[in-house]
Order: C-alpha cells, then structure tokens, then sequence
C-alpha cells in the first residue's frame, strides 16, 4: 500500500517539483490567482489580509517590518536574494563565469540586456514624472525564463541554457546594484557603520572557515541594520550568501531551492500582483510610464542582448555557446524579456504613487507575457536545433 502511495502520489509530485517547468505554472497560477482575486467581491478581505498590522514592535521594542506585505517585500525577498547571491557565488568560483572566456559573452550580453532596455524607457520617459521607473524593464526572471525554456525542449540547447543562465544570474546582481544605488531611501550612517563591523566580522569566519549558526544570527543581525539604514533590506541576502564557504554552497542552495521557487516566489506573486483592473485599462495603461517599460522588455532585451553578443563575437572576445545559432541567440534575449518578479520588485521601490505602481505592475506583467508568447513562437517555429 505504502510503495503503491509513493509510487502514484508522491515520486509524480516530487518529479513536478524538481521540474524547472513547474516554477513557470506556480507562478501563472498565482499571478491569476492574484488578480482573480483583486478583481472579485473578496477584494477588500484580500487587501486587508495582505496589509494586515504584524504588531511584532509591541512585544520586541525594535523597529522591523510592519505589514504582511513589508515582510514579504523585505522580509521573504531577502531569502529569494539570498539563493541569488549563493548562486552568483557559485558561478564566479568554479561555475560559468569563472574565467575570462567563460563570462564574456553572457557578460557583455546581460549588460546590453540592461542598458538598452533602461535607454528605451529613458528616452520615452525624459521630462515626466516616470523618470525614476527606467530600472523596471532592466530585469530578468531566472526562474520564469528557465521555466519557459524547458517547455521548448531540444529547441533550447544545453548551451543556450547555459548562456541564458549565466546571462540572468548577472542581470539580477545588475538589478540588485541598482536597487541598492538609485533605489534606497535616505541612508543612516550609524547602522551602516554597524553593518560594516558585521560584514568584517562574517569575512573573518569565512577566512578561518568557521560555519555555524552564529553565521546566521550575524546575518539576520546584518539584515536588520540595512533594514534601518535605508539601503534596501534585501541586499543583505546577497552579502551574506558571498560570506557562505563554498563547500556549504551545493547543501543550503538544494535546501533552499524548493522553499524559495514554490512558496516565496508565489507568495510574492500572490501579494504583488493583487491589482485592481480598471474598466478602461486600455486608456490607463496607455501612457509613456507603460510603453517605456513594455518597450523596454520586448524589445530592449533581445536588441540589447544580441547586438552586445554579436559585437563580441566580431571582435573574437567571445563565441557562441555549443550547438547555437544567433537565431537562438535572439530567441535567449526574448524569454530574458521575462521581467516578472524582478521588475515588478523594482516598480514596489520606483514610485510612491500607488497609481502609477499599479500602472508599472500591470505594464510589466504584459510585457513579460508578450515575451514568453514571443519567445516560445521564434525559438519553436523559426529556430532549428543544431547537431553536433
């Protein structure tokens, strides 16, 4: 009875689990959830539950996240970016962007993925009150990306993948830059000075190789001081995960895997995205704040992307990954179009205005959605898998 259970029930869940596919469709199913939601008489039990007072500072006189929704925003999202910079690690050490010829190209072109598409939302945005939005259509989602990638099978090569990877993995730590730079409040010196000491002190157990919960206590210790420094909470998931030894890396980075990808992805998704639809979304949308971040993602990324991987092939810095063609290459900077969490994190940061936080939502959702659409119709129909 037991191995029949297993057998029908839990390896066919555990299969789905470990399926890149399955971050694609938890996350489709919670961003509709979401706006279903949103958009139904439950909208207001909704929103309250999301912004419900968390009343922690009435027991623990401290100043911490106040609302289910700050600390999923500052909170949760601060473990998802601390997998991140686990894998940013990883890579640098002994992974994909480990040596010179290795990271150039996806370097090169994860620059240009960000570059262009911030220039197309600039120049649409110059002299409006959008300005400060140029950062939204910057992004990559990995998981989302790598998900849609799956779906397409030989049509993505391991190469491809690889590219596309690396290319996302540097995109995001791109990201985090620029929240930490143009996108934090004003900064409080006395708690940065503090997290310096605790940034030293985690360097000195990394460099005597000393790895135990005390690291964890100096992270979460690390976590609050840019909380209240006014640097953006979530870049304390990525310093620490830099002072993570590396033979600890594989074991937390496949312990945190299925927690970050299924519960705080979707819980973010399903907090995010709760955004009420107007009737005429058409002429509310229809602004320069949404054609820069739409433009900016279906066709910032892939320009950007493969005109930075073609001028470093032409100047034999770099070449392409095995078994891809730059048609592919095209169809690579298409599903990096994907912005999705990223660039919906980085509207929450953008603007004070919920109008135009919503308008920013909504305008990212659709350009990732015109990308995914974009994407798996030019690699599955105009892309011809390469043989050895």
């Amino acid at each position: 009875m037991q191995v029949h259970f297993r057998r029908k029930i839990i390896d066919p869940f555990l299969d789905f689990i470990l399926n890149s596919r399955a971050v694609g469709i938890i996350l489709l199913t919670a961003t509709a959830t979401s706006l279903l939601l949103a958009n139904t008489s439950f909208a207001a039990t909704y929103f309250n539950a999301i912004n419900v007072d968390i009343p922690v500072t009435t027991i623990i006189p401290i100043h911490l996240p106040h609302t289910l929704l700050h600390w999923i925003n500052d909170g949760l999202m601060a473990v998802f970016f601390f997998l991140a910079g686990m894998e940013i690690k990883r890579e640098i050490t002994k992974g994909e962007l480990s040596s010179f010829s290795q990271a150039i190209l996806p370097l090169v072109a994860a620059i240009g993925g960000m570059a262009v598409p911030a220039l197309i939302f600039f120049f649409i945005n110059k002299g409006t009150v959008y300005i400060n939005g140029w950062g939204i259509p910057m992004a990559t989602d990995i998981a989302f990306s790598l998900g849609m990638a799956a779906l397409l099978g030989s049509r993505v090569p391991l190469g491809l993948k690889i590219f596309l990877t690396a290319l996302a993995i540097i995109d995001d730590l791109g990201a985090i830059l620029a929240i930490a730079i143009f996108y934090s409040a004003t900064i409080h010196w006395i708690y940065l000075g503090i997290a310096a000491i605790i940034i030293l002190a985690l360097y000195l157990l990394m460099h005597f190789n000393i790895f135990r919960i005390f690291n964890f206590l100096l992270g979460i210790l690390l976590w609050y001081c840019f909380y209240n420094s006014g640097i953006h909470a979530t870049l304390a998931g990525v310093i620490f995960a830099f002072f993570i030894p590396i033979d600890q890396l594989p074991k937390l980075e496949h312990k945190l895997h299925t927690p970050v990808n299924f519960f705080i992805i979707p819980i973010f998704a399903l907090a995010n995205t709760a955004i009420v639809l107007p009737a005429d979304i058409v002429d509310t949308i229809n602004t320069t704040l949404s054609w820069g971040i739409i433009a900016g993602l279906l066709i910032g990324k892939p320009l950007g992307i493969f005109t930075a991987a073609f001028i470093t092939v032409q100047l034999k810095w770099g070449t392409l990954p095995a078994h891809t063609s730059w048609r592919q290459i095209i169809g690579a900077g298409l599903l990096a179009g994907i912005g999705f969490t990223m660039s919906i994190f980085i509207a929450t940061l953008a603007f004070d205005n919920s109008t135009a936080i919503d308008i920013a939502k909504i305008s990212a959702l659709v350009g990732s959605f015109l990308s995914i659409i974009s994407g798996i119709v030019w690699l599955r129909f105009f892309c011809k898998p390469l043989t050895a």
